[in-house]
């Protein structure tokens, strides 16, 4: 009976270390040509535990069966470190240095999404403590109770039809140039700001690409159409692609060095976030992040989907998230060497 129930366990292993590797192959597929492929991009956090349980498991009752899962997670070790880091990197260091927050908003709680009144109080006096250099702020609304007064310089582009949602550059160095870069029938967008910093000038992209439109609760999940769910990420993740193509066909025609920072709506694994990244940029969490990193609240797994990506040639001095409820994502910090 033990053989039977292994035989099964290894047929479902065997199942989800393929789909693993069929993941690695993600970032090398573009999602208008492979839409179905992309969505497995969501499920890589998933597919790397199960593996991680499944070795386990067999180094314990069977080694042999153990390689399977193993030679997987090796060869996708890049994967895994995006998941989790074992260590990460944290200095005190403030001199001659650039702090940088991204953080969704989620419109300061309007809607009362979160059990909380004091949401815009407490989002203020995060900004106020961590004090960054340049604060991006996504799905920005007008709230009598926040107060980023210790900025001199803001640029905001209400590019939602409502005209009420707004992506926000918050610096306390001068703007030198700013604009947006208006998708086209979204509710999302991108914009950007060259900033004279004291020793150099630098083209900051405040980023909040197509969003799913999916519920973060499992229950909410598993009651959705399933057809018409996988539907509507793929068509997202399409719009992505578009949406990432130009902006970075703008970054390339950029006198400066970029900074792209805020809400992907996708993984480290994707397509989209591999070909921003790959304009000569490095992600600040995999240089000096620590645990999960994550900055979503997804009930399945610790999802990555905000980024703090910098030029390759930038010293990566500290990196941190915040695991304090006062959006549906988290905040995100860095602090740099340019």
């Amino acid at each position: 009976m033990r053989k039977v129930v292994n035989k099964v366990i290894f047929f479902v292993n065997s199942l989800v270390a393929f789909a693993l590797l069929m993941s690695y192959l993600l970032p090398y597929v573009s999602p208008q040509t492979f839409p179905l492929l992309s969505v497995l991009s969501l499920a890589v956090p998933i597919l790397i535990v199960i593996n991680v349980l499944f070795f386990l498991y067999w180094a314990i009752l069977l080694k042999r069966k153990m390689l399977l899962s193993l030679i997987v997670l090796i060869l996708g070790i890049s994967h895994v470190s995006s998941l989790y880091k074992l260590r990460g990197k944290s200095s005190d260091e403030i001199d001659n240095t650039l702090s940088l927050l991204s953080f969704n908003v989620h419109a300061f709680n309007r809607f009362k999404w979160i059990d909380s009144e004091e949401i815009p109080k407490d989002i203020s006096s995060l900004i106020r403590q961590e004090n960054p250099d340049i604060f991006c702020a996504q799905e920005f609304y007008h709230n009598p109770d926040i107060d980023f007064s210790q900025y001199d310089y803001k640029y905001d582009h209400f590019h939602h039809k409502s005209q009420e949602l707004a992506l926000v550059i918050f610096s306390k160095y001068p703007f030198l140039n700013k604009g947006s870069l208006n998708f086209k029938k979204t509710a999302n967008n991108v914009i950007f700001a060259d900033i004279l910093l004291p020793s150099d000038t630098i083209r900051v992209y405040n980023v909040h690409l197509q969003s799913h439109g999916i519920s973060t609760k499992t229950n909410d999940l598993a009651k959705a159409d399933s057809q018409k769910l996988f539907k509507r990420i793929q068509t997202s993740f399409k719009k992505q692609q578009s949406q990432a193509e130009q902006l970075i066909a703008h970054m390339k025609s950029s006198p400066y060095k970029n900074i792209v920072m805020g809400d992907f709506n996708n993984t480290a694994y994707s397509y989209i976030y591999d070909k921003i990244k790959s304009e000569n940029l490095q992600d600040t969490f995999k240089e000096a992040g620590k645990g999960f990193g994550k900055t979503f609240n997804f009930e399945l797994f610790p999802a990555r989907i905000d980024f703090i990506l910098v030029p390759d040639d930038t010293e990566v001095v500290a990196f941190k998230s915040f695991d304090l409820e006062l959006s549906d994502h988290y905040p995100i910090f860095s602090r740099i060497k340019l």
